[in-house]
Protein backbone atom coordinates (compact mmCIF):
# COMPACT_ATOMS: atom_id res chain seq x y z
CA UNK A 1 0.00 0.00 0.00
CA UNK A 2 1.51 3.69 -0.78
CA UNK A 3 2.02 6.41 1.51
CA UNK A 4 -1.05 8.28 -0.60
CA UNK A 5 -3.55 5.03 -0.33
CA UNK A 6 -2.14 4.99 3.79
CA UNK A 7 -3.39 8.67 4.24
CA UNK A 8 -6.62 8.12 2.84
CA UNK A 9 -7.53 4.86 4.52
CA UNK A 10 -6.11 7.10 7.69
CA UNK A 11 -8.36 10.35 6.83
CA UNK A 12 -11.45 7.79 6.12
CA UNK A 13 -11.14 5.93 9.54
CA UNK A 14 -11.01 9.43 11.16
CA UNK A 15 -13.99 10.54 9.65
CA UNK A 16 -15.89 7.29 10.47
CA UNK A 17 -14.88 7.99 13.90
CA UNK A 18 -15.95 11.14 14.51
CA UNK A 19 -19.25 10.02 12.49
CA UNK A 20 -19.70 7.46 14.24
CA UNK A 21 -19.04 9.19 17.74
CA UNK A 22 -21.90 12.02 16.65
CA UNK A 23 -24.66 9.02 15.96
CA UNK A 24 -23.74 6.85 19.00
CA UNK A 25 -24.18 10.49 21.00
CA UNK A 26 -27.21 11.41 19.88
CA UNK A 27 -28.78 7.61 19.54
CA UNK A 28 -27.93 7.77 23.51
CA UNK A 29 -29.99 10.50 24.23
CA UNK A 30 -33.10 9.52 21.84
CA UNK A 31 -32.97 6.07 23.56
CA UNK A 32 -32.39 7.16 27.19
CA UNK A 33 -35.42 9.32 26.35
CA UNK A 34 -37.42 6.30 25.02
CA UNK A 35 -36.71 3.89 27.44
CA UNK A 36 -37.79 6.74 30.09
CA UNK A 37 -41.04 7.12 28.46
CA UNK A 38 -41.14 3.13 27.72
CA UNK A 39 -40.78 2.48 31.37
CA UNK A 40 -43.20 5.25 32.24
CA UNK A 41 -46.04 3.64 29.87
CA UNK A 42 -45.56 0.36 31.41
CA UNK A 43 -45.53 1.08 35.32
CA UNK A 44 -47.22 4.30 35.75
CA UNK A 45 -43.73 5.69 37.25
CA UNK A 46 -41.29 7.48 36.16
CA UNK A 47 -38.07 5.90 36.00
CA UNK A 48 -36.19 5.40 39.31
CA UNK A 49 -32.92 6.99 40.49
CA UNK A 50 -30.98 4.24 40.88
CA UNK A 51 -28.41 5.49 43.24
CA UNK A 52 -31.44 6.72 45.41
CA UNK A 53 -31.12 4.54 49.17
CA UNK A 54 -35.10 4.82 49.04
CA UNK A 55 -35.74 2.86 45.81
CA UNK A 56 -35.78 -0.74 46.12
CA UNK A 57 -32.99 -2.64 45.18
CA UNK A 58 -35.28 -5.01 42.72
CA UNK A 59 -36.33 -1.84 41.24
CA UNK A 60 -32.86 -0.35 40.54
CA UNK A 61 -31.89 -3.18 39.06
CA UNK A 62 -34.73 -3.82 36.91
CA UNK A 63 -34.33 -0.38 35.40
CA UNK A 64 -30.53 -1.09 34.83
CA UNK A 65 -30.94 -3.91 33.03
CA UNK A 66 -34.05 -1.88 31.17
CA UNK A 67 -32.31 0.98 30.15
CA UNK A 68 -28.77 -0.58 28.98
CA UNK A 69 -30.39 -3.38 26.73
CA UNK A 70 -32.41 -0.47 25.35
CA UNK A 71 -29.89 2.04 24.81
CA UNK A 72 -27.19 -0.61 23.74
CA UNK A 73 -29.83 -2.34 21.32
CA UNK A 74 -30.40 1.30 19.49
CA UNK A 75 -26.59 2.18 19.40
CA UNK A 76 -25.92 -0.97 17.48
CA UNK A 77 -28.84 -0.73 15.43
CA UNK A 78 -27.94 2.64 14.52
CA UNK A 79 -24.07 1.99 14.17
CA UNK A 80 -25.13 -1.02 11.15
CA UNK A 81 -27.38 1.62 9.60
CA UNK A 82 -24.40 4.33 9.76
CA UNK A 83 -21.98 1.47 8.22
CA UNK A 84 -24.27 0.47 5.76
CA UNK A 85 -24.92 4.09 4.45
CA UNK A 86 -21.27 4.58 4.50
CA UNK A 87 -20.87 1.63 2.37
CA UNK A 88 -23.76 2.89 0.16
CA UNK A 89 -22.32 6.93 -0.35
CA UNK A 90 -18.80 6.13 -0.58
CA UNK A 91 -18.77 2.46 -1.97
CA UNK A 92 -16.27 1.63 0.79
CA UNK A 93 -16.95 -0.34 3.34
CA UNK A 94 -16.19 1.00 7.04
CA UNK A 95 -12.94 0.17 8.03
CA UNK A 96 -12.30 -0.33 11.82
CA UNK A 97 -9.90 1.69 13.46
CA UNK A 98 -8.42 -1.56 15.38
CA UNK A 99 -7.27 -4.10 12.71
CA UNK A 100 -7.71 -7.35 14.00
Amino acid sequence: MTIKEELVNMRQRMIWNVYAGLIGAVTAVVATKLVGKAWEVTTGEAPPAANDPEVPLHRAVIWMLASGVGIGLAQLLMNRFAARQWDRFLATPVQSAKKR
